[in-house]
Parts: structure tokens; sequence; C-alpha cells
């Protein structure tokens, strides 16, 4: 009897216990819609900065997936050295097809960074309403797991299959007779002659770079956000500013990860054939290129991923304090 009184006097205490006293019912009662909320707010606000930000950068991105596939003859069968530079590519490909041949692939990585962005964001909203603290910040440990979360979502649900079609599309571009003539045909092709597995070609590379790309970004982003907020996740900080911190974290990432992404391209390229696995081609790269070759195309790179790094923290943060004031 005076066990049994004993617990309903505790459940009427927690009963008339406020929530912010009770941060574990917070946790799992209101705070959880509030939480779903903001990862669908994160979810629609990263497929907008996604499409904003990809028609503003693709050319850089062409350009570098271009050097990448460029490979040294010296001990390569057929391989045939096309470029001598950055520049030198971009100017080939106008004089030989225009200016919009640097927008060659566009429509693959449109209708991909869409569905990109917006699992990136939203996966790494749902990470993080999971692994805040009592004030809503981010320990350096979860900022790197949250990160690398929402880079292991994308490259599974979105990046794999779009990036691989971008670059047969590109690669197709170097042959000359081109046998794609546009997305839907060009995606039909591959599904036909490979299978739904050509399209999830270097699966294990995307991974890889993707989970490393944003746990560095978000890593550095947030940690500087920290630093410059003093600790308090309510503070605002300027666009530029964000803008200023999305360029350090997108040249942190490239620096970290580009060997990864050469070999990515290598895999997903229409001579992925010659590869047993990504450790295969790993190896073939060392061996007939020399450890150089692993950053090919690092500045075109560094020159998109810091202004698309830039561009999508800002847009995503412009974005998200909209919905805050019209999707409360």
């Amino acid at each position: 009897m005076d066990g049994g009184i004993g617990r309903s006097l505790a459940a009427a205490a927690a009963a008339s216990t406020p929530y912010s006293h009770r941060p574990w019912m917070a946790r799992v009662g209101a705070a959880a819609p509030a939480g779903e909320k903001k990862g669908l707010k994160g979810i629609v606000a990263g497929g907008i900065t996604g499409g904003i930000e990809i028609c503003i950068t693709f050319p850089t991105e062409y350009v570098k997936t271009q050097l990448q596939l460029d490979q040294k003859t010296a001990g390569r069968a057929g391989g045939t050295k096309m470029y001598n530079g950055i520049i030198d590519c971009a100017v080939k490909t106008v004089k030989t097809n225009g200016f919009f041949g640097l927008y060659r692939g566009l429509s693959v990585l449109l209708y991909g960074s869409i569905p990109k962005s917006a699992v990136r964001f939203g996966a790494f909203e749902q990470f993080k309403k999971y692994r805040v603290d009592e004030r809503g910040n981010l320990s350096p440990l979860n900022r790197l797991l949250c990160g690398l979360g929402a880079g292991v979502s994308e490259a599974i649900l979105a990046v794999t299959p779009m990036e691989t079609v971008k670059v047969k599309f590109i690669n197709d571009q170097r042959s000359a007779n081109p046998r794609f003539k546009g997305f839907f045909h060009g995606v039909r092709e591959i599904i036909r002659a490979e299978g739904v597995g050509g399209v999830y070609k270097g699966l294990t590379a995307t991974i890889m770079k993707q989970g490393s790309n944003q746990a560095i970004r978000f890593y550095v982003m947030e940690s500087m956000k920290d630093w410059y907020r003093g600790g308090d996740p309510k503070k605002s900080v300027p666009k530029l500013v964000v803008g200023a911190f999305g360029a350090v974290a997108g040249a942190a990432s490239v620096f970290g990860n580009t060997p990864i992404d050469v070999i990515k391209t290598r895999m997903q390229g229409l001579e992925a054939h010659k590869y047993k696995n990504t450790w295969d081609c790993c190896r073939q790269i060392w061996v007939h290129e020399g450890p150089a070759a692993f950053y090919k195309g690092t500045i075109p790179r560094m020159s998109r991923v810091c202004l698309d790094v830039a561009i999508t923290f800002m847009i995503y943060d412009s974005f998200m304090e909209l919905f805050s004031k019209v999707w409360p």
C-alpha cells in the first residue's frame, strides 16, 4: 500500500513538473515534433539550395572532371592526354562545343543536386537533434559524427547514381561520336548495357568521399559558428561571415579528400572496367601515374568547392531563417 501511494505521489509530482525541469520528457515529448519539423525544413531548404548552387558552379565541376579523366599516355594503353591545364580545357571545350559545352551534364547534376542537398541537410538536422546538449550545442566529436552520417546518407541515397551518370556523360563527350543524347536517354542506355548496378559504380569510394567531405565541412563550419557565437546557439551569424566560414570548410575538405575524389571519378568513368575494385584503381594510379595523380584537378576543384560550400551554407541559412518566420 505504502509503495503504491509512493508511486502515485511520484507520478503526480512528475505530472506537475514543468517540461523545462524534465529534460528527458522534453526530448521524447515536446521537443520531438519541433525536431521533426526542423528536419523537414532542412530537407526543403537543402533541396532549394542544391538547385541554385549547382547552376552557379557547374563549369568548374566540368573542368575538374575532365582533368581527372585525362590520363597520361605513359604506361597506359589507349590513354590520351587532351588538356594542358584548366584554361586549356575550358578554351578547347568552348571552341569545340560552344560556351554551353561547359554545362554538359548539368541536367544530371541538377536532377541530382536537389535530392542530394535535401538528404544531406535533412540527415544532418535529424542526427543533430539526437546529439545536441541541453543548450542546443554539438560537441566537437558529435559535429564530426553528424557530418559523417549526413555524408554517408547522401552517398547512398543520391550521390552515387547521380555522379556515375554525370561522369559517364562528360566522359562520353571525349569520344568522336558521343552516344548519349540526353539525361534520360543516357540513363536508359547505361541501365540497358550494365543493369541498375551500372549507375552504382564506385559506391565504396563515393561513401568514403561524401562521408569524409561532410564530416570535415560540418565539423569546421559548426566549430567556427560556435566560436563566433561564443557558445550561444541562438546568436545570429551574418551571411557574409557564414560564406567566409563555408569557404574555409570547403578548402579543408578539398585538401582532406581529393585523392578519394580522383579514385571515385576513375571508378565511374567509361573505362572503369580496367579496375577490379576501388583498391585496384588506387594501386594502378599509384603504379602507372605516380602519387601526384591523386591530386589531379585540385585547383579547379578548390575553386568550385570553396564557392560551392560558401554559397550553399549562405543560401541554406537564409532559407532556414525564413522558414523559422513563415513556417513556425
